[in-house]
């Protein structure tokens, strides 16, 4: 999917919080500027001869987009801190420098800031050149921190593992439920896992599918964030439990439109809506971020990944699951070896 980094706040802020990206991103620029504070910051100035642009350029982006340059590193210095910053700049450059010397505020870029302007500016050749590489390193990043794909990128989070264990066994009881109760041929699996998907995110299986480009022997379920397996488990173990009360009450197995009705009812609980909204908003954020892949249906829960979702996925935390499955071996046999 073409990303235009110029249009789009919520492309532009994933990266922004890619701390991983940002890293290289950094190392690759090899952009010097004033030391301050611990990091490297840029006047004004030294911005706009970067991009070869006017600093009246520079002002006019700052009034435009100024909440989101702030929220990216971006300050006006004054007072003490002010006085600190002329200090290091006469460090840097051997001496005063006259408007700085008597100006009583300054606004300062550090390289985040700084790169969200690159990926704002539309009149500089340079921020163009810059846009382009930006969006290379964070494929790159991304690539390398995985293996090289993200299909199943929702595996290296370590809760994961346990959510997987423990939605096979809800998703047996379902089963059961259903072959026990339900007077349909075997297509009621397919059927009603489908409800279950719709319900959730909006989508049957064979939609989620197309969007994840997923082939024909993967699993789709192998596919899903933790958060989203376990909202599945609890509604297959919810409705497995009241398809086996009604068919108590009935006496015998209930027809399609019967169990139809009570899943209506069955979603329609209060208690799943901010638990839907969690499970909507991880899918479509994360599967648009680390996959590219966008969820038609749910675009109004599409927000930014924060910083952590980054770490839990691409961090030291974050393994591959044959790593995290030998290591779970290993723990069984010494707890088998003290036995």
């Amino acid at each position: 999917m073409e990303k235009d980094l110029t249009s789009s706040q919520l492309d532009r802020q994933n990266i922004l919080n890619n701390p991983y990206a940002i890293a290289e991103i950094e190392k690759a620029a090899g952009i010097e500027g004033i030391v301050f504070e611990g990091r490297s910051v840029l006047l004004k100035e030294q911005v706009a001869d970067f991009f070869e642009v006017t600093p009246r350029t520079i002002d006019n982006y700052l009034e435009r987009f100024g909440d989101e340059l702030r929220h990216n590193g971006y300050e006006v210095l004054r007072g003490n801190r002010l006085k600190n910053m002329k200090v290091s700049l006469c460090d840097a450059v051997g001496g005063e420098i006259g408007f700085v010397t008597k100006t009583t505020a300054l606004g300062i870029f550090d390289f985040r800031s700084f790169l969200n302007l690159a990926m704002l500016l539309s009149e500089s050749k340079r921020a163009r050149l810059l846009r382009q590489a930006i969006l290379d390193i964070v494929i790159d990043t991304i690539n390398l921190r995985t293996g090289g794909g993200t299909r199943y990128i929702n595996q290296r989070d370590e809760d994961f593992l346990h959510a997987a264990y423990i939605e096979e066994g809800y998703r047996q009881q379902f089963t059961d439920a259903l072959r026990d109760c339900v007077a349909m041929g075997n297509f009621k699996y397919a059927l009603y896992t489908d409800k279950v998907y719709v319900s959730i995110f909006r989508e049957k299986a064979r939609e989620y599918r197309k969007v994840l480009r997923l082939e024909r022997k993967e699993s789709v379920r192998d596919t899903f964030y933790a958060e989203v397996l376990d909202i599945i488990a609890a509604y297959e173990c919810g409705f497995a439990d009241e398809l086996r009360t009604a068919r108590e009450e009935k006496g015998d197995k209930l027809e399609s439109g019967e169990v139809d009705l009570l899943f209506k009812a069955f979603e329609a609980k209060a208690h799943w809506r901010p638990l839907i909204e969690k499970a909507r908003m991880k899918m479509a954020s994360r599967d648009l971020a680390f996959r590219d892949a966008l969820h038609l249906q749910l675009q109004e829960y599409v927000a930014p990944l924060q910083r952590e979702d980054f770490e839990r996925f691409l961090g030291e935390r974050s393994k591959e699951l044959s790593v995290r499955l030998e290591e779970a071996r290993d723990v069984m046999k010494r707890l088998k070896d003290r036995e």
